[in-house]
C-alpha cells in the first residue's frame, strides 16, 4: 500500500489576540463548516491539522498517494461554500478577502527528515 503524501503550509494571522481566539473557536472540534471538510475529502485530503504559534499558522495536510496539489486546490476552490469560507476567515488573516486558499496558504519546503 502506498503511503500518503504530506504537505506543510503556513499562513500568518493578524496580530490581534481577540481575533486569534475567535479563529481558534471556529476551528474547534465540530465548528468548521461541514461543506468545507467534505470538499477537502472529495479532492483527496485524508487528514489535516493546523497548529498555532503566536499569530503564525502551520498546517499538515495528508493526502491520497496520487494527489495532484495544484489540480486539487483548483477543484477545492470550486466546491460549495469554499469561496464563502475563504471570505469569512480572511478577516483573521493577513490576506485579501478575495484570495483563494492556495493564495493564502504557502507551501513550505522540507529541509530535513530524520533518517535521510
Amino acid at each position: 500500500m502506498a503511503e500518503y503524501k504530506r504537505y506543510c503550509k503556513t499562513l500568518e494571522l493578524k496580530d490581534d489576540p481577540v481575533l486569534i481566539e475567535e479563529y481558534k473557536k471556529i476551528h474547534a472540534p465540530g465548528a468548521a463548516w461541514p461543506e468545507i471538510t467534505q470538499g477537502m475529502r472529495e479532492v483527496g485530503i485524508v487528514d489535516m491539522e493546523i497548529y498555532l504559534y503566536g499569530n503564525q499558522l502551520f498546517m499538515i495536510m495528508e493526502t491520497v498517494p496520487d494527489f495532484d496539489h495544484d489540480k486539487a486546490m483548483e477543484e477545492l476552490a470550486r466546491k460549495p461554500r469554499q469561496s464563502e469560507w475563504e471570505t469569512f476567515v480572511s478577516r483573521f488573516q493577513k490576506t485579501s478577502p478575495d484570495s483563494s486558499a492556495t493564495e493564502k496558504w504557502q507551501l513550505m519546503e522540507r529541509i530535513y527528515k530524520m533518517g535521510e
